[in-house]
């Protein structure tokens, strides 16, 4: 079942031969559909921009891809010279929104061809990204203070954490590494008090104590990323970014909640990543639920052996990597 929100566009999309659980009319804030959709099950939603207020500011379209899950929207585009950009299109790419068109043929064509990032990379100018906006949260307060003092601001620092044991954080910053060395950033590796990265046989991977951490990321300011397996240690403050990661089977959840009953509750305002999951959409929803988090992504079992560009840049995109 889709969603329509419709504004300008409203007299073409009402031909639109498709089944529809929810249509609304008028000019919305972003924050507006957020809190109407965030929560709301659909299988796609065709959003006509002249509906979103402000819809020539990037910006406003960026908070819906922090909240929404962007595979599932497509942009009616306005035929106005500042929404055809290329630096307009550009940015709708960096934030994972790949389904865009200025026609009902277009917005037909996408509902069983959705579009991949291969589909509009020749659109995507990489240099050309808006700047993330600015966290409200207090980790993130926290770490650009430490950030602009080591004189990093140009370094986007993403702190990979395992909650459950042994869910996937040293295979899955290297596979994150390799996409984004393959999307043109320049990135390093790095892990703490661990020594498993030295079998990638890799030299942009290295192992280092906690207590040589600050001082290496001195040394590399130069490094449009940096990623951090963070293992066990709680420097989560030096980073701009950390994805908490969860591999939702029956045994490492009951594990993880006989040694912390109160593990979900510190993850409330985090980004929990559901890493190797087999889970459906309705048993992902119902954890969610139990645990009263909201999963900011999820991740499918994945073999480092072959390329996961496409997969993972949902991933990059959706944490603002190349929006810093």
């Amino acid at each position: 079942m889709n969603v329509i929100i419709s504004n300008e566009r409203q007299d073409e999309l009402s031909k639109l031969d498709i089944e529809i659980i929810k249509s609304i009319h008028g000019v919305f804030e972003a924050d507006e559909l957020v809190q109407m959709f965030s929560n709301f099950f659909f299988g796609r939603m065709i959003l006509d921009l002249t509906a979103l207020k402000d819809y020539k500011d990037a910006k406003n379209l960026q908070k819906l891809s922090m909240s929404l899950d962007v595979k599932k929207i497509i942009v009616l585009l306005p035929d106005v010279p500042e929404c055809l950009a290329p630096k307009f299109l550009s940015r709708l790419i960096s934030m994972g929104i790949y389904n865009f068109t200025t026609n009902l043929d277009g917005v037909n064509y996408l509902l069983t061809n959705p579009n991949t990032y291969r589909d509009v990379a020749h659109l995507h100018q990489i240099e050309e990204v808006p700047q993330a906006p600015a966290s409200n949260s207090d980790s993130n307060k926290g770490a650009t203070s430490i950030i602009n003092n080591y004189g990093l601001t140009s370094t986007f620092i993403l702190g990979i954490k395992n909650v459950t044991e042994h869910s996937g954080a040293t295979m899955l910053t290297y596979m994150l590494k390799n996409a984004i060395k393959e999307m043109g950033k320049s990135v390093l590796a790095i892990e703490v008090d661990k020594r498993d990265f030295v079998y990638f046989n890799d030299k942009e991977m290295i192992s280092i104590d906690k207590n040589n951490l600050a001082n290496e990321l001195l040394r590399r300011k130069d490094v449009n990323v940096i990623l951090i397996d963070l293992n066990r240690t709680d420097e989560t403050d030096i980073c701009t970014d950390v994805l908490y990661l969860v591999e939702p089977s029956t045994l490492k959840l009951n594990k993880l909640m006989r040694i912390d009953r109160k593990a979900f509750e510190k993850l409330a305002g985090k980004k929990v990543i559901m890493n190797q999951n087999l889970l459906s959409d309705s048993d992902i929803r119902q954890f969610e639920y139990e645990a009263n988090l909201k999963v900011f992504a999820v991740l499918p079992p994945l073999d480092e052996r072959v390329n996961n560009t496409e997969i993972l840049q949902d991933l990059l995109n959706k944490v603002g990597i190349f929006n810093y």
